[in-house]
């Protein structure tokens, strides 16, 4: 059991061995799409690069959970950056997670929150939009997951459970693996997707970290990432794969 938290990079190095990933694929190789995100933008992707806007670009990861449906995810400079592409839907959701400063981590919660500010760091910025000449509603916000408890077995040895308290709230515990024993309650946003797939967004607030999953209840599957420091410090970033099998345990009977 664990004794306290641990660093991103030792986190990414407990998940790895036999980890529940899905394979990338390369569906996208080649494709382009002009994207209308409140701002317009070209999207490409050639030989596991991405890129967008004027200038950015990044080696990204480009797996499917459902068909039709890519995560599309790297790092531009420091920020970490995903693409959730609906290619039959023509909908496009971007998150962008940006991790805290020396100076910014180094304030307690207490001091954030006495400013009103979030008591994590860690910033996400994410946007809807929808791919040229189409016309389907937009990803919003939802509430599916709500009240859910949910155990995630992301490989033989790292397993946790999540409960879904808020649509900004949630509680995470490790139930066997590198955290086994710790849990913390922190910030969140739900984004639905299609019938039964959520896209969840979190952000820890005592270990600086952007993590980021497509939770589908239908195939009870997850795919996704997390973002943070390699060690306890603002010198290097680590942003590894993740994906586990999902299981309900029960549900909390909130409203």
């Amino acid at each position: 059991m664990s004794e306290s938290f641990i660093p991103v990079g030792a986190l990414g190095d407990g998940f790895a061995p036999d980890a529940n990933t899905l394979e990338p694929v390369s569906d996208l190789d080649g494709a382009s799409f002009e994207l209308d995100l409140g701002e317009r933008l070209t999207l490409t992707l050639a030989d596991g690069v991405a890129r967008w806007g004027e200038d950015a670009e990044a080696p990204v990861r480009v797996t499917s959970l459902r068909s039709g449906l890519y995560l599309v995810d790297g790092i531009a400079g420091a920020t970490s950056t995903t693409f959730v592409l609906d290619a039959d839907a023509g909908l496009v959701t971007l998150v962008e997670g940006e991790l805290p400063t020396d100076v910014v981590r180094a304030e307690s919660a207490y001091t954030r929150v006495q400013r009103g500010d979030d008591p994590t760091g860690v910033t996400a910025r994410i946007r809807h939009g929808r791919v040229a000449g189409t016309t389907a509603p937009p990803h919003a916000p939802t509430t599916e997951l709500v009240g859910f408890r949910n155990r995630y077995t992301y490989s033989p040895n790292e397993e946790y459970e999540h409960i879904y308290l808020t649509p900004d709230l949630y509680t995470w515990h490790c139930l066997r693996g590198v955290e086994q024993g710790l849990a913390d309650t922190d910030r969140c946003h739900h984004v639905g997707l299609r019938d039964g797939l959520t896209l969840f967004v979190w952000r820890e607030k005592i270990v600086p970290t952007l993590g980021l999953l497509l939770v589908d209840l239908t195939a009870m599957r997850t795919d996704g990432k997390i973002f943070g420091n390699n060690g306890f410090d603002t010198t290097s970033t680590v942003n590894f794969p993740v994906g586990a099998r999902a299981e309900i345990l029960d549900t909390t009977g909130a409203p």
